[in-house]
Parts: C-alpha cells; sequence; structure tokens
C-alpha cells in the first residue's frame, strides 16, 4: 500500500478507481505568428468571438448550478470577457502574434499579476488560466478541457480543479476529489462540502496515480491510500452504513443538556434557501447577496434586488435570514464598483468600503432589503461584510435605521473588529464571525495557497483565541448580543463543538454539513463543550488541538467524520 497524507477538507471513506483529469492545453508555439493572408483585424475578431463564445457556455452552465458553484461559474465567466486580457491580446496580435499564442501570452501576464498581488486576487490567477485554455481551445475547435467522461463511478485526482469544473460536478459520478494542490478553502474544497463528497487536497504525488488504480480516500483523515487492504475496505462499508444516519436533520441544534444552538445555512439564493429549508435548517446565517450583482455592467434596480432578496425570505416564513449587504472587490470585482488597479486588493476597497467610493449604492440595496422584508414573513437582519471600526458600524446602523431595518450586524473578519468589539456592539445587534477571512488575515496565509494548509486553518489557536475574545466583546455590553459563526469552520462536528464551548451562539454552514454537526452537537453536554474548548485554546499546534478534541469525541469515529 502507498500511501499519500493530505489535508482532509469533506469528511467520507470511500474506495474508488481513480481517473485522472485530462492533461491541459499544450501552449501554442512560442513566437508563433499569424497565418499568411490572415489579417490582425480578423484575428482579433475571430479571438473576441472565441471569447465570448466560452463566456456564454460557463454562463449557461451557470444557470444549472446554485450556490457556490453558481458563483463560481458566473466569476470564471466575467474573467472570459476581462477587458485587461483583451486587450492586451489585442495589442499582441497587432504585432503579428497569432491569436492562439496572444491570448496565451496576456493571460499568463494577467495571472502574474493577480497571483503577485495575493490574497484575494490571487484566486482569480487560476481562473485566468482556465479561461485561457478554454478559449485556445475554442480556437482550435477542441472539447474544452473538464470532468472525463465515465460510464463508471470514479475517484477524480488532479494537481487542483478550475472553478468551472468544481461548481459542475456530478456527486453520482464522482465519489471523491483528491488534489496535490490547493488549500482547506480553495474552490475545491469549499465545492465538495457543499456537494456532501469526501475530499482530500494537498496530497502531493498523486498525480502520479495511474487512471483505473484503485484508492481508498478517507477525507476526514485527509489520507489517500493505493491498493487498500482490508481495514480501508470495512472502514469504507462502515461509511456507508453510517452515511445514513446523517442524511437528515431533526430540525433543532441542541447539545446533550439542552442548550440550543441554532444551526443555520449558508445560501446564495432562492434555490439554495428552498434547499436548505427541505434539509431542515433553522434559517439562514449568511445570505451572500453579490449573487445577484455578478455578471453585470451595470448596478441591478432596487425592484431586480427587492425580488431576488423575497425569494430567500419567503423560504423561511417566521425565521431568521441573515443578509450580508454587498461584498464586492477582492474576489468579486464589480466593473460599476470597484477599481481592478488597486495593488493590493485583499486590503482594499472591498465590502462596507466601497460605500467610500461609491455612495448610495448601499443606500439602494438597504432600501431594497427593506421592500422585501416588508413583504415578507422572515425575521430580517442584516449585517456588513469589513467593518473595522466602531464608527464604521454606528454608520451602517443609522443607515439600517433610515432603511427602516431594525437588527444592523456587523461580519467580523478584521482582527481589528475581534479587538474592539465591544466598542462595535455597542452600535449595532449583533455580530457574526467570517472564519475564512478572520483565519487568512490573522496568519497572513493566503487560503488558497497548499503550502501554507497548515497555517490556513481555524483551529489555530490564535484564531481561536480571537473567537473567544469577539464573544467576550459581546459580552461587555451586558445585553447578551449574540456572536454567531457563518464561516467554513461551522461545517466541521468537531470545531463546531468547539465554538459552542467558546460562547458562539449560533453555527452556519452548508446545509449538507446540518446533519453532521447536528449529531456530534447532541453528544456533548456545555461544560464539556466548553473543556473541549479549553483544550483547543491551550494546545501549542492546530494540529495538537484538533487531535485532543477529536479524541475526546468518539462520535466522530464511529460516524466516520
Amino acid at each position: 500500500m502507498q500511501n499519500f497524507p493530505g489535508v482532509g477538507v469533506s469528511p467520507g471513506r470511500v474506495i474508488g478507481a481513480v481517473r485522472q483529469m485530462p492533461k491541459p492545453v499544450s501552449e501554442p508555439p512560442a513566437g508563433e505568428q499569424l497565418p499568411e493572408g490572415v489579417s490582425a483585424e480578423d484575428a482579433t475578431a475571430e479571438l473576441k468571438q472565441a471569447a465570448t463564445a466560452v463566456h456564454d457556455e460557463l454562463r449557461a452552465r451557470s444557470e444549472r448550478a446554485t450556490g457556490d458553484g453558481k458563483a463560481v461559474l458566473e466569476a470564471t465567466a466575467l474573467m472570459a470577457k476581462d477587458t485587461m486580457l483583451l486587450k492586451g491580446a489585442a495589442k499582441l496580435i497587432a504585432k503579428g502574434t497569432s491569436n492562439q499564442r496572444a491570448v496565451w501570452e496576456s493571460a499568463a501576464s494577467v495571472s502574474e499579476m493577480l497571483h503577485n498581488l495575493g490574497g484575494y486576487m490571487a484566486e482569480r490567477a487560476t481562473d485566468v488560466l482556465d479561461v485561457r485554455a478554454r478559449i485556445v481551445a475554442e480556437l482550435r475547435g477542441q472539447a474544452a478541457p473538464g470532468i472525463p467522461a465515465s460510464d463508471t463511478p470514479f475517484v477524480l485526482v488532479a494537481e487542483d480543479l478550475a472553478p468551472a469544473d468544481t461548481a459542475t460536478l456530478d456527486p453520482e459520478t464522482v465519489l471523491a476529489l483528491v488534489t496535490s494542490g490547493g488549500g482547506p478553502q480553495s474552490h475545491t474544497a469549499i465545492i465538495a462540502r457543499s456537494l456532501g463528497l469526501p475530499a482530500v487536497v494537498a496530497a502531493t504525488g498523486v498525480e502520479d496515480l495511474p487512471d483505473g488504480a484503485e484508492v481508498f480516500v478517507d477525507g476526514a483523515a485527509g489520507t489517500v491510500v493505493a491498493e487498500p487492504g482490508d481495514a480501508e475496505r470495512d472502514a469504507a462499508v462502515a461509511w456507508r452504513e453510517t452515511a445514513s444516519l446523517l442524511a437528515a436533520f431533526e430540525g433543532q441544534g441542541t447539545t446533550a443538556d439542552g442548550h440550543l444552538v441554532p444551526l443555520l445555512a449558508n445560501v446564495g439564493g432562492a434555490k439554495d434557501a428552498a434547499a436548505a429549508a427541505e434539509l431542515g435548517a433553522e434559517g439562514v446565517g449568511l445570505f451572500r447577496t453579490e449573487f445577484c450583482f455578478l455578471e453585470r455592467d451595470s448596478e441591478p434596480t432596487v425592484d431586480e434586488q427587492a425580488a431576488a432578496y423575497q425569494g430567500v425570505f419567503d423560504a423561511f416564513p417566521g425565521k431568521k435570514v441573515v443578509l450580508r449587504t454587498l461584498d464586492a472587490g477582492a474576489d468579486k470585482p464589480l466593473p460599476f464598483l470597484t477599481d481592478a488597479t488597486e495593488p493590493n486588493p485583499a486590503l482594499g476597497v472591498r465590502g462596507y468600503r466601497t460605500d467610500l467610493t461609491s455612495p448610495g449604492v448601499l443606500q439602494r440595496q438597504l432600501e431594497a432589503i427593506a421592500r422585501a422584508a416588508g413583504q415578507s414573513e422572515a425575521d430580517v437582519w442584516v449585517m456588513a461584510p469589513m467593518i473595522s471600526t466602531a464608527d464604521e458600524a454606528a454608520t451602517f446602523a443609522s443607515m439600517c435605521a433610515e432603511a427602516g431595518l431594525q437588527t444592523p450586524g456587523v461580519m467580523v473578519e478584521v482582527p481589528s473588529a475581534v479587538l474592539t468589539a465591544d466598542a462595535i456592539l455597542r452600535e449595532v445587534s449583533f455580530a457574526s464571525l467570517g472564519t475564512n477571512d478572520l483565519t487568512q488575515y490573522a496568519m497572513a496565509a493566503d487560503r488558497q495557497l497548499g503550502p501554507l494548509a497548515a497555517l490556513n486553518t481555524p483551529w489555530q489557536p490564535a484564531v481561536l483565541r480571537l473567537v473567544k475574545l469577539s464573544v467576550e466583546g459581546a459580552a461587555v455590553e451586558g445585553a447578551g448580543k449574540p456572536v454567531g459563526v457563518c464561516g467554513e469552520a461551522a461545517a466541521d462536528p468537531a470545531l463546531a463543538v468547539v465554538l459552542v464551548g467558546l460562547g458562539v451562539s449560533t453555527l452556519s454552514m452548508t446545509a449538507r454539513s446540518l446533519a453532521a454537526v447536528a449529531a456530534v452537537l447532541k453528544t456533548v453536554t456545555l461544560e464539556q463543550a466548553r473543556e473541549l474548548a479549553e483544550l483547543a485554546l491551550s494546545a501549542r499546534t492546530a494540529e495538537d488541538g484538533r487531535n485532543a478534541v477529536r479524541e475526546k469525541l468518539p462520535v466522530l469515529a464511529e460516524l466516520g467524520l
């Protein structure tokens, strides 16, 4: 047996045959010139036509997707029409370079620029290269790169998966995902969790496994085993038997001694909300509103926004729906709102800060939210992303009041918001921890980079201490203002117990994780959760803390989590 250790990002134990992602589209020869008799104008027109075809194909796929997949596809489709990419290629074509070589070189320049910017923008570097390959394939009349076709289920193995691929994975065909690159918060990880597929990332060497090789994948432990033996086969059988226990959520999150922990869902639109409600979510802890702004050259009208919001509100009558205002910027650039020339977009004008440079957009969004809330029975809460100071929190609360929205809140994802949580929560009604960004900013570690996966985990003691500080800051007020978690950390059942022990009031996650988190929570009392939280807080390393907590939760092994 050959073992490939990696980072487990989505639980499950399966055995299946490997199918490697097809080799990437070959690079056009360096120095390739325009064919004789083909003008630069015609070559440029052909390139633009190919880019439009790629855009339209990705856009069509996004219409069939939901949630995280839909957002990823929409963002990637935008790259096919990126002005910088196409203008750079057109300049090269004008100098006599073939259109295939021109778009190849232009995309390399754009990708390098994004990578060097770091943070969220580095995440888009992969998108540009994916789009480049698709445009070149279109120019050649070849099929675009993508998931291999198969008549039988398989384990998909790749160096990394492009967003457009991960967004349209068929869980009926793909048994598990394994990549040699990527990190715990990469596109692959997020989509795997939303689809309920076992997944391991940063597993060095798996790209050398031959097609057809049988492997065992443990998405909780983060291991891939070639030529599995009896122990691995028994584990896979046990997982199939216990997975049914995680298929349904009874509708109320609680510890063993009756301490209520509302389990909410992260959604991106009405389809997601309906699916989450069907899976028993107690409400919505994160409604990502930027999804209705993507793929547009202009701001959607108040009426258009209100209609989109009401679709989500109507899925949860009488229940809480926490809506995050537009989180544009960084990895979600909008042509009518964000500045693509920022030297460091992850630390630039994004989220709430766009109101500084484009006043009016947030006000109109709040008007649309209030209008939709007035036509719905949902209990609508509204929070702003990227809040850093008490003054920003006060201004946002005032804007909500003017719009007629009574429950304003903030996202806590910037370390300064943690350190001044007491002052910030004097101005608003609640806070929600975005653990993805909070971890990234606290550890100065790009969440997409496989080599930094060990740093970029919310199990880091430093990150857990920030969570505790946030809860303590809310308690200073004496009014019991709630602090929830809506980042990916809430979907890890072991970490969910720790978060509850730290005093977090609600947990929001991809709807597919609700049953697993609920099953583990109800095996511990609140006092036991607090003891486990102290174990994690006092650990020397993230791995030590995770191992210590998991050792005290035997139910995880029983359920294969």
